[in-house]
């Protein structure tokens, strides 16, 4: 009789690869039914990371947060932004309560849960400054990150934030300019700590770089030029149809190598520094011709984090071909965003406008979930 052959789990492979898988998901009853202990034992999950708009969709879907806001709707000091708070903030400790022990078996590496600041706050340098250190206290976990956007106003933050010692996850990151620019503000902040006399080993921080939503839009670009193209042009717009995202992120990680190595961060990772890991964001498929885990085996490589929504880390759970995928094609991604270029679209243009429209995005969940905790309030 022929045994059976044991198909280790694509998600738990991923690891040999160097990267760490992280849920893109919050919401209360993963820790009260033993759901994320689960998740961390079968698969492997390193982390967690929530947004304005996970929030918005678990705290208002059921009744798992009623008797909560019950009881916070007794206080009438708080208003709607803080009940959020609360009912949020005992999720983000539950869930690093959980992850804890990842954080201790990986000896700090990953087992982190993100909370964002304040979605409205991301053009306000010092307001966010004082959101995230207020959030940190209250959260009072080691194994937090607090969430700020990488915007013109949030950089200043995260670098002053970062060199308190306190653990940031840089969202909304979209452009190679701006990645380089907040990996170089991570190596500054760490200096800092030096002077500071902060413990190098209790700093973590990644950088959150979107993925999907740059095809998106990108394609959409060339949806609108084709008509009018000349013929010796749309081969080449054809040919960048879902590219882009992928090549600008491989060529993003070459940055990420490129800052974390000489003799610059070599006196830091003496002192017990970590990298500033990449962690790749907006990693679901959102056009249909495309594999539903596209974005994910393209892009598996040594020292990054893959954070991943419920339905696509399921599908690469049963479907999954994990691979070396990172470091292969370079040149292929250069010719990529060089194309663009040539074809009249702006990289800059997209990318600052996904920032835009991100931060939107997450302002208009965090306002409809402030609105409807008001409306529980007043009944």
């Amino acid at each position: 009789m022929t045994t059976p052959t044991i198909v280790e789990n694509p998600l738990k492979q991923l690891t040999r690869f160097g990267q760490s898988i992280w849920l893109d998901y919050i919401r209360r009853d993963l820790m009260t039914t033993g759901e994320l202990k689960r998740l961390i034992e079968r698969d492997g999950l390193g982390g967690m990371t929530s947004n304005p708009t996970i929030f918005e969709k678990a705290i208002t879907a059921g009744g798992e947060y009623a008797d909560q806001l019950a009881e916070l709707r007794q206080d009438k000091s708080l208003d709607a932004k803080a009940i959020y708070e609360r009912l949020a903030i005992r999720d983000i400790q539950n869930a690093a309560d959980v992850l804890r022990a990842v954080y201790d078996h990986t000896h700090k590496r990953d087992g982190y849960v993100s909370l964002e600041v304040a979605p409205f706050l991301a053009n306000e340098t010092q307001p966010t400054i004082d959101e995230a250190r207020r959030l940190w206290t209250a959260v009072d976990r080691p194994n937090v990150m607090i969430k700020v956007p990488g915007t013109a106003a949030g950089l200043p933050a995260i670098e002053m934030l970062l060199g308190e010692g306190i653990n940031i996850n840089i969202t909304l990151l979209f452009s190679q300019v701006v990645y380089q620019e907040v990996a170089l503000a991570y190596v500054r902040a760490l200096e800092k700590c030096v002077e500071r006399g902060i413990d190098l080993a209790q700093v973590a921080s990644v950088a959150s770089f979107f993925v999907s939503r740059i095809d998106t839009l990108v394609d959409s670009q060339i949806d609108a030029k084709l008509p009018q193209a000349a013929p010796d042009v749309r081969e080449p717009l054809e040919s960048l149809r879902s590219k882009v995202a992928i090549a600008n992120a491989k060529l993003a990680y070459e940055r990420y190598q490129e800052t974390f190595s000489g003799v610059r961060w070599q006196a830091l990772k003496d002192r017990g520094a970590q990298t500033q890991r990449v962690l790749w964001a907006s990693t679901s498929t959102k056009n249909p011709k495309l594999s539903d885990v596209y974005y994910v085996e393209e892009l598996i490589g040594p020292d990054t984090v893959d954070t991943i929504p419920p339905a696509t880390l399921d599908a690469f759970r049963d479907h999954g071909v994990p691979r070396a995928s990172l470091q292969s094609g370079l040149e292929e991604a250069r010719e990529v965003m060089s194309k663009l270029a040539a074809c009249g679209i702006s990289m800059i243009e997209v990318t600052d406008t996904l920032v835009t429209q991100g931060v939107k995005l997450f302002s208009d969940a965090f306002e409809k979930l402030l609105s409807a905790i008001k409306s529980r309030s007043a009944n």
